[in-house]
């Protein structure tokens, strides 16, 4: 079909291109902005472009600037989502799941196309949010795109067994260099591959009206379902500048086939009876009352703060003793949802939450054992605003990036001030130990002011940090399969990617470690990559530098400023998993939840008292050979994560003598005690008696002395 002349564009299809200029021009974005700006700019266009079609289509003679072929438009174009928390199977027509093209339970081998532009845009790479690199090359690109732009080109899902298929949702080719999406399309099946049915509207073609930019989804719901086993989408008309680009979703529901030996193979089951679906915020807050009413011994509900919005941000506190620290007793921490779109995390905390109250009810002795010796904290929803988006428009149609930032427009995990840069600093002028300390970096003054771009989640997670001696912490996100560790920003300046390790390189690589070698799929080298990065190859870990470069991080703050190793666990490669999928993805990540809690028991612990047994507060701890210390807390008690070996400790604090011993960490989980006692030096002593009665110390007396002496020398008196 031949693109029409440039001479009969109607209004609607010059803002239509303006705004795929406009898609080009974002090419020039930075690197660490991803495609998250080009989708939250092209969000501000969609709704003008749709006002303005409504008013073109009630002309007569005015079309659409696309290659189009005569045909019934479906009335199905409202989008939809296809999975709100209070659904019922009878309420919409979409009651079928996604199939899994972006979850990947749909494999490579089950996508097929008519043509390919290259490899790197094949059939494998037309799945729904799925993301290309940020250097276009052959591998990984971001959409199928066919090797030639006709109506003739059909992208293709083999279900493998027969299946009610209800609709399909597309978005455009993810690229920051080209502007490519169907406008329409048909939809064809077929129970062989060889014999094909186009889906009608009496008796012409059903063409459903796609898509009018490249990012935001648009779903289209079926008349009435269709079974098969093949479904084809069948692109008629594209963008006049750009070719024949799509990721597709397909929403369908398997058909009884209990012989069918994939469905089988492939098929994860859970045996815990849990809540295994998507919660609003006052659902939310619900299930917490819930828990907190079946184990109220051990579970407690506060908040840290609120949200922009004005909404609560609440925590779950699971322990022996709640609302107590307990001298010895380590704290440890979850967070989620700073991004308010990266929903599992969110989940996931809620699942463990009941999972934790009813084993522990039932008597299982490992989460027993957890519950009595450690002060757990979790956060499920950092970004409640950024989330209550998302779930608006629904999983499949809210992008890669509608809910991420909270209402201010700030991304929360990338918020907290750059201690890394201030610590480098320091050691390039050689202030450390003198003037500053390696640990404990001191937060910058203009950081602190109201006038600073702060969002009120940020600073409350600050004060929370602050207040509470965690050990160690994650947070929770989505988008990948993998597990990052500091440092987040590359320490040379304009280098996008580059190992940056902390002191602790070893233990944080054993910590992120112990969480993707226990998750189903982190380390399965056989899976099939999310978007551009194999992390399989690494064992499911990398760190956060070496990715890419983030100045401001919530890990490098929690490192640097408190005694607390942080981690990113980004635990799916779907950012908002269809509610079927929840207790798959809780499967795949319930044991690396658990395991890496326990981590918080390694290394070694102990109290740093004065001689009359009275815990000092903040005395610092260091270990032989690493650059970072850590201070004890408000009773004098310490944790230090460490991987098995013997080391040298040094206690010291401000007025008292220092103490060193050899503590030695084994393998087995369990940290080693490591106590010290420490006592003030004469010279501290007399200073501190002679400060109290309002006296100069002895010292100072002596050199004023001398200093009066020498200047009656030189006066010849």
């Amino acid at each position: 079909m031949t693109r029409q002349s440039p001479s009969f564009l109607t209004p609607l299809a010059l803002l239509v291109l303006l705004v795929g200029f406009a898609d080009l021009q974002l090419g020039s974005v930075g690197a660490d902005e991803d495609y998250n700006v080009q989708e939250l700019l092209t969000r501000k266009t969609f709704n003008q472009v749709h006002e303005l079609e409504k008013t073109a289509s009630s002309k007569p003679g005015e079309h659409e600037q696309e290659r189009q072929i005569p045909a019934k438009i479906s009335k199905e174009r409202t989008p939809q989502s296809t999975k709100k928390a209070n659904k019922t199977p009878t309420d919409a027509k979409s009651e079928c799941p996604p199939m899994g093209l972006e979850s990947l339970k749909i494999d490579d081998f089950q996508l097929h196309a008519s043509s390919t532009k290259r490899y790197g845009l094949g059939a494998h790479r037309g799945r729904l949010n799925i993301q290309a690199g940020l250097y276009e090359d052959d591998l990984y690109d971001g959409a199928w795109c066919a090797g030639r732009d006709d109506p003739l080109q059909w992208f293709e899902v083999d279900a493998r067994r027969l299946t009610k298929f209800t609709g399909v949702i597309t978005q455009g080719r993810n690229s920051l260099w080209s502007s490519d999406w169907v406008t329409s399309y048909k939809v064809m099946i077929s129970n062989d591959s060889h014999t094909w049915m186009t889906l009608k509207n009496g008796s012409d073609d059903l063409i459903f009206r796609s898509n009018r930019e490249k990012e935001i989804p648009v779903q289209n719901i079926f008349p009435s379902p269709v079974v098969a086993r093949y479904i084809r989408v069948n692109p008629q008309s594209w963008f006049s500048s750009g070719s024949i680009c799509m990721r597709v979703e397909i929403l369908g529901c398997p058909m009884p086939d209990p012989n069918n030996y994939y469905h089988r193979r492939n098929e994860v089951i859970t045996s815990d009876d849990l809540d295994f679906r998507h919660h609003i915020y006052k659902e939310m807050r619900q299930l917490m009352k819930v828990v907190n009413e079946m184990c109220p011994n051990i579970t407690r509900i506060y908040n840290i703060g609120k949200s922009q919005g004005g909404l609560k941000l609440y925590a779950f506190e699971i322990s022996d003793n709640p609302g107590e620290h307990e001298v010895g007793e380590p704290e440890f921490r979850y967070t989620a949802g700073s991004h308010g779109n990266e929903v599992l995390g969110r989940e996931l905390l809620l699942l463990l939450m009941q999972f934790m109250c009813l084993e522990y009810l039932s008597g299982n002795q490992r989460i027993r054992h957890l519950v009595e010796e450690t002060r757990i904290h979790l956060l499920p929803s950092v970004n409640p605003d950024g989330y209550e988006k998302a779930f608006e428009v629904g999983s499949e149609l809210s992008g890669w990036s509608l809910g991420r930032w909270s209402n201010n427009g700030i991304d929360i995990h990338h918020n907290f001030p750059d201690l890394s840069s201030v610590l480098w600093e320091a050691e390039a002028k050689k202030l450390i130990p003198r003037k500053m300390f390696n640990h404990h970096v001191p937060i910058p003054e203009w950081y602190q002011s109201q006038n600073a771009s702060v969002a009120l989640e940020t600073r409350a997670l600050m004060a929370w940090m602050e207040k509470m001696p965690f050990v160690l912490g994650s947070n929770l996100q989505g988008g990948e399969l993998v597990v990052t560790f500091p440092y987040d920003r590359t320490r040379s300046p304009g280098v996008t990617r580059e190992q940056t390790p902390t002191p602790d390189d070893h233990i944080f690589r054993w910590l992120a470690f112990s969480y993707a070698s226990t998750h189903r799929l982190m380390t399965d080298a056989s899976r099939r990559v999310c978007h551009t990065e194999d992390f399989a190859k690494e064992d499911g870990t990398i760190n956060g530098a070496s990715w890419h470069t983030a100045a401001g991080s919530m890990n490098d703050f929690s490192y640097l400023h408190t005694n607390c190793f942080e981690l990113s666990m980004f635990v799916g490669c779907d950012k908002f998993p269809h509610e079927n999928e929840l207790p798959e993805e809780w499967e795949n990540n319930r044991e690396s939840l658990l395991v890496f809690m326990e981590q918080v028991h390694r290394g070694i612990k102990g109290v740093v008292r004065d001689l009359q047994g009275r815990g000092i507060a903040n005395a610092i701890i260091s270990v032989e050979g690493i650059n970072h210390d850590v201070r004890t807390a408000a009773d004098g008690d310490y944790w230090r994560l460490l991987n098995p070996g013997e080391y040298k400790v040094t206690a010291r604090a401000h007025g008292y003598a220092s103490a060193s011993k050899k503590c030695e960490v084994g393998y087995e989980i369990g940290a080693t005690r490591c106590d010290f006692k420490i006592g003030r030096p004469n010279l501290s002593r007399i200073r501190e008696i002679m400060e109290k009665f309002n006296k100069q110390p002895i010292k100072l007396q002596v050199r004023q002395l001398q200093t009066h002496r020498s200047g009656e020398r030189l006066l010849g008196t």
